[in-house]
């Protein structure tokens, strides 16, 4: 998913002398960012970090530079500062889904008894791995997984070389093998996009 051809990278300009146009940008991206910062501090955290998001977003947007980074990249990049000043929370959470293997958020994209059964099963020992993963490690990996960010976006966003992206995706991959007895799962498989060579 890139920017509305151009369109949000013109709202944050325009919202420069008119601000409430940052509004439509918060209707675009809030629900994705609130959804992804959700399965990493859970939903009572989700409101507050997308808030915070946001507000430091149209703080310093006049610093994005659309020439650098797309929009996407930059407010998870945002996120991704905000979600490691809650990393007690998260840790927290994710080792309460390894000790339940009840994850929430996931309840509601599960259809059938089998997949729930199958899901719940995996969870536990998943969220285990995730949370003695280091930070860096672990932005790299979900924003991969979870936000469907490319590993040039994932750059971006973290502001770190996309070789950087490279290593943190495969040593993350490499360790959740390791703590699942190489169980595969949406974080483990490997998944690559157009633009990133394999």
């Amino acid at each position: 998913m890139t920017d509305l051809v151009g369109g949000d990278a013109a709202l944050i300009a325009a919202s420069l002398e008119e601000p409430e146009r940052f509004a439509a940008l918060f209707d675009r991206h809030a629900p994705a960012i609130h959804q992804y910062v959700a399965r990493r501090l859970g939903r009572d955290a989700a409101d507050d970090v997308t808030a915070e998001t946001f507000l430091t977003a149209f703080r310093i947007r006049a610093r994005f530079d659309p020439a650098r980074a797309g929009v996407r990249p930059w407010l998870y990049g945002i996120a991704a500062k905000q979600i490691g000043r809650h990393r007690r929370e998260e840790v927290k959470a994710l080792k309460l889904l390894a000790r339940t293997s009840h994850d929430p958020v996931v309840d509601s994209w599960t259809d059938s008894a089998d997949d729930r059964l199958a899901a719940e099963a995996a969870a536990r020992p998943l969220a285990g791995a995730l949370a003695h993963l280091s930070a860096g490690d672990r932005h790299v990996l979900l924003l991969f997984a979870w936000a469907d960010l490319s590993y040039q976006e994932i750059a971006e966003a973290l502001d770190i070389p996309v070789g950087t992206v490279r290593s943190r995706l495969n040593r993350a991959r490499w360790k959740l093998r390791t703590a699942t007895g190489a169980a595969s799962g949406p974080l483990i498989e490997a998944r690559t996009h157009e633009s990133d060579p394999a």
